[in-house]
């Protein structure tokens, strides 16, 4: 989804990424990793060389769009990639995905089960991924700024916060609002409900100040807006910088995503890789990665590490999914769904 990062340091490119990092590894004792930026804490990779000898080649990518043709090409040659979860599903329908020898991987036991099934959603029997983060999808408001608590994905068509509304820019994430806020399915095929999401957005969009992705974060800090649509991982950031945020999932549902670790079927160093994926479900180093990029960890093992009681205890880093029925992981709806949305969301922002 993840997904809405900023690029990571030059330092750290420099001295984790090759020019040609996209291409065959020329050695043995390398793993080449594909991920999104700001996804992973740096000292990790650099304790994981020390420790194994591996060398990472670090490549990052901003979207999952602009991963896929490059993994499906071959062209460039990766060992593990962290693409999201309808991605996933879709490579793995295109046989792009090598199935896990999961006894490489003993630190899978430190996930906790109800990730795996909820990764089970897009990956059955969770035979090709790994959980590396995971988090919902959901509005945050400023309580200085909106008269009393929020709960319904409906305060996105009030018109008494007319110019204080984000948006994100992602056709899923626009039409997901409304689907879930009229009772449907945020994988609908069906065109009658889209094309009365769409109505619902564009009737919405004279109240929209901004639709944007990072910038929801920075926004809400600065008060430069009373609500927005924001994934968990960044509210997490958020309320630590301004005490006056408050995170909610709708009480009509939301996404929830998960990012996992993947091989594809091309890769040059599988054991490098597994190694990797095992490294990376150790709790200690999960709680590292946890306590740089703020996203959720499904790692149980890793929560129980989390000294901050709040934070371990955090309904919005850790919500009882048991008591949010009605979350739903986005799913691969092919490229007739890929087309109808897109064709749908044009619309939306044309008008």
């Amino acid at each position: 989804m993840r997904k809405k990062m900023i690029v990571l340091t030059a330092c750290l490119l420099a001295a984790l990424s090759l020019s040609a990092c996209g291409s065959k590894a020329a050695s043995s004792e390398e793993v080449v990793v594909y991920n999104w930026g700001e996804y992973i804490d740096p000292d990790v990779l650099t304790a994981f060389e020390e420790e194994t000898g591996i060398h990472v080649v670090y490549d990052e990518f901003e979207t999952n769009e602009i991963m896929y043709p490059k993994v499906e090409s071959g062209a460039s040659e990766y060992d593990v990639i962290c693409p999201s979860d309808y991605m996933i599903k879709k490579m793995i329908s295109n046989d792009l995905l090598l199935e896990l020898n999961k006894d490489n991987i003993p630190n899978l036991a430190n996930i906790d089960p109800q990730y795996l099934t909820q990764s089970d959603q897009f990956d059955p029997g969770n035979k090709y991924a790994v959980p590396y983060c995971w988090g919902t999808v959901g509005i945050l408001y400023n309580k200085t700024m909106v008269n009393g608590p929020i709960d319904s994905w409906s305060v996105l068509w009030d018109e008494q916060y007319k110019d204080n509304i984000l948006m994100q820019d992602s056709v899923r994430d626009a039409f997901m609002v409304p689907l879930k806020l009229k009772g449907h399915s945020l994988n609908s095929m069906d065109r009658g409900e889209l094309e009365e999401a769409r109505d619902l957005l564009i009737e919405q969009k004279p109240l929209v100040q901004a639709y944007v992705v990072d910038q929801v974060r920075d926004k809400m800090i600065g008060n430069e807006a009373a609500i927005g649509v924001i994934y968990s991982g960044e509210a997490i950031y958020t309320q630590r910088e301004n005490p006056d945020l408050e995170y909610v999932i709708p009480k009509e549902g939301s996404n929830i995503w998960i990012d996992a670790w993947v091989i594809p079927k091309n890769a040059p160093h599988v054991s490098n890789a597994e190694k990797f994926i095992d490294y990376m479900c150790r709790a200690d180093v999960a709680l590292k990665n946890f306590d740089y990029i703020t996203y959720s960890t499904p790692n149980a093992a890793a929560r129980e590490l989390i000294e901050d009681e709040e934070i371990r205890n955090s309904p919005i880093a850790f919500p009882d999914l048991s008591k949010c029925p009605d979350l739903e992981a986005y799913l691969y709806l092919g490229e007739e769904g890929d087309s109808l949305y897109n064709e749908l969301w044009k619309e939306v922002k044309s008008n």
